[in-house]
């Protein structure tokens, strides 16, 4: 039966979660401390304690100066009581020994109390903070414990207490005293006084885990989350896209009836979540983002200085309804695509597009041929000031003007647009080596959907893949099937490309400096040379193999098999000598069945009497003949 302090050890693992190893680490280290107050003894002097977690019984460890006569019990013992520990102790001597006091069980429960609690609250505020640490960005469950004008404390696992600020609630939410209450992880920092771990329920990752974990589709990776726009309390906005073929995306996160973003509503106290299909044009995206709100055109203007700006086109009654409350959904919808908008309905655009090209001394000569055009849409203009109605043929008379002169004006920007294009991709094209864009996308490394969907993208090259992720790595994003884990694939693998394929080009160019041409010697015969000539065929007294690459070429077009030689070979293996172009067709054939088949099997010897060094070109004849 165990004892009353195995019992009381038990008990303190069970309630604090902490290892056994650091349990005893702070009774020892507390024992230390208790016996160093009671004795009264010097911190220079080496002290352990152990501790028998069966039986509960404390060992004090004291080291101590062998003398003949004991003057001071706390730093000396006599020479016979230190034989006891160590037979060959000596006078003058230091030894370790037993110096646990009689009484020293209820002296250590006394002062060594307040030592252990401490080491244990540090060992526990430390697994706190390692625990939370790695629980940044997930969602955890507590139990609101205090109520503030700051804000809330929260209980949470393994004792620990979370802070949510005001800032940190959704505007419109109370809670109470031991409500639960779910959030996000959104910091976690070390203190004095324990890890701090604050709180959120107005990060847009908040609705990002909520997704994940209320629709199966986003959490196995079929359906991605491109982007998310928020406004806690009020409104928000979700891009998602799916990675296989056949999935509505949209579908799946509202799920039957609604029944799976309604929860997550509910969760976000009654937040309105629109879901929009991602889409990689830009404009059909942005025409999306803009729902519940119809959208007539959107006009895409991408100005290196000023930034990227796509001006939107809306029928007069959804003007309102396109910019939102306070501008909320055009805000959203920009946050959401990364563009600047500008929300214009058919009238003002149209009104803006005579204006320019009055204005544009470069659109004068197409003033002249729209000249009757601008007439009438003046004038449909005029009728709509002085508070006359339009018929729906007069709007969409407009809007067609405003699409021409909208598509020219781009087409005029296009020219100056593309130079700059042009210089930028030269020179981000010549830091790129020369091989890469001969080197397949198949051939990259890649997964093999990855590959697959990139070359239906258009990157048929490694080389064109690193070229757009130079120039604009949200346009290869954009790509139907790419999500963030692909995405994070291609960025590691055309890192780790591009450092080899430097110190490769690197390595070739003394290659091309020596001196050895192809049309001298073939590869094969100059990688048989480096391989397998002998040293003693490279001796100073013998000329370079380099300069005997000409005669030996003549060597292996002379040497036939004589007519005896020819009979003796058994007719399975009898094989013409001019076989280079059969057995390159053949080898070509049968290159993705067996690679091993366009190994060369050439044997290079030296021969001292002729003074040449000869390659034989060798064919499998039997055991005598070798393979490598």
């Amino acid at each position: 039966m165990k004892n009353e302090f195995a019992l009381a050890f038990n008990e303190v693992l069970e309630e604090k979660q902490l290892p056994k190893e650091v349990i005893l680490k702070a009774l020892e280290s507390a024992m230390v401390s208790a016996y160093r107050r009671a004795v009264n003894a010097s911190n220079a002097q080496t002290i352990e304690a152990k501790i028998d977690p069966d039986t509960g019984r404390v060992q004090i460890l004291a080291e101590k100066e062998v003398v003949e006569e004991v003057q001071d019990p706390r730093t000396e013992v006599s020479l016979e009581e230190a034989r006891r520990y160590d037979p060959n102790a000596e006078i003058g001597g230091m030894v370790v020994v037993d110096s646990t006091p009689s009484d020293f069980g209820r002296v250590a429960a006394q002062t060594a109390r307040q030592v252990i609690q401490q080491r244990i609250r540090d060992a526990e505020r430390q697994a706190q903070l390692n625990y939370y640490q790695r629980q940044v960005g997930e969602i955890v469950s507590g139990v609101v414990q205090a109520v503030n004008a700051q804000g809330l404390t929260i209980g949470l696992e393994m004792r620990a207490e979370g802070t949510m600020m005001r800032k940190d609630m959704i505007p419109g939410e109370r809670f109470r005293i031991h409500d639960r209450v779910r959030a996000l992880v959104a910091e976690v920092k070390d203190s004095p006084r324990g890890p701090q771990i604050m709180l959120s329920r107005t990060h847009r990752d908040f609705l990002r885990r909520l997704l994940e974990n209320e629709v199966p589709e986003i959490y196995h990776g079929i359906v991605e989350i491109r982007s998310i726009a928020r406004e806690p309390g009020e409104r928000a906005k979700v891009a998602v896209s799916a990675t296989q073929s056949g999935i509505d995306p949209v579908g799946a996160c509202v799920g039957i009836r609604g029944v799976r973003i309604q929860a997550i509503v509910r969760e976000l106290h009654d937040e309105k979540i629109d879901v929009i299909e991602w889409n990689p044009d830009a404009a059909v995206f942005i025409a999306k983002a803009i729902s519940p709100a119809r959208v007539i055109g959107v006009y895409l203007d991408e100005d290196p200085v000023n930034g990227k700006t796509a001006t939107v086109v809306v029928p007069e009654d959804q003007l309102s309804l396109a910019i939102g409350r306070d501008g909320q959904n055009a805000r959203l919808a920009a946050k959401l695509t990364n563009w600047r908008i500008d929300i214009k309905s058919v009238s003002e655009a149209a009104a803006d597009a005579i204006k320019r090209l009055q204005g544009d001394p470069e659109l004068a000569e197409k003033l002249k041929i729209e000249a009757e055009l601008i007439e009438q849409v003046g004038g449909l203009l005029a009728k709509k000031a002085e508070g006359r109605p339009l018929t729906p043929e007069e709007y969409d008379q407009m809007g067609r003007f405003v699409d021409r002169i909208e598509r020219r004006t781009a087409a005029q920007r296009q020219p100056e647009k593309k130079s700059i294009e042009e210089d930028k991709l030269s020179a981000l094209r010549a830091t790129i080596p020369a091989e890469l864009f001969e080197r397949n996308i198949l051939d990259s490394g890649l997964a093999e959907h990855v590959a697959f969907l990139l070359q239906g993208a258009g990157y048929h090259s490694v080389g064109d893949l690193i070229l757009q992720l130079k120039v604009d790595p949200d346009r290869v994003f954009r790509v139907q099937g790419i999500g963030p884990r692909a995405m994070a694939e291609i960025n590691s693998l055309m890192n780790n490309i591009l450092a080899p394929a430097a110190e490769e080009t690197s390595e070739q160019e003394p290659v091309v400096e020596e001196g050895i041409s192809e049309q001298v010697a073939p590869v094969e015969m100059q990688e048989a040379i480096r391989e397998i000539v002998q040293p003693e065929a490279a001796a100073p007294q013998e000329p370079a193999v380099e300069e005997k690459l000409e005669e030996v070429e003549a060597v292996v077009e002379e040497e036939e098999p004589s007519l005896e030689q020819i009979f003796s070979l058994r007719p399975e293996i009898l094989q013409p000598v001019d076989v280079d172009e059969e057995e390159d067709e053949f080898g070509e054939r049968r290159k993705g069945k067996d690679k091993k088949k366009k190994r060369r099997h050439v044997e290079v010897e030296y021969d001292p009497d002729r003074d040449m060094t000869i390659v034989r070109k060798k064919h499998k004849r039997g055991d005598e003949d070798w393979d490598w």
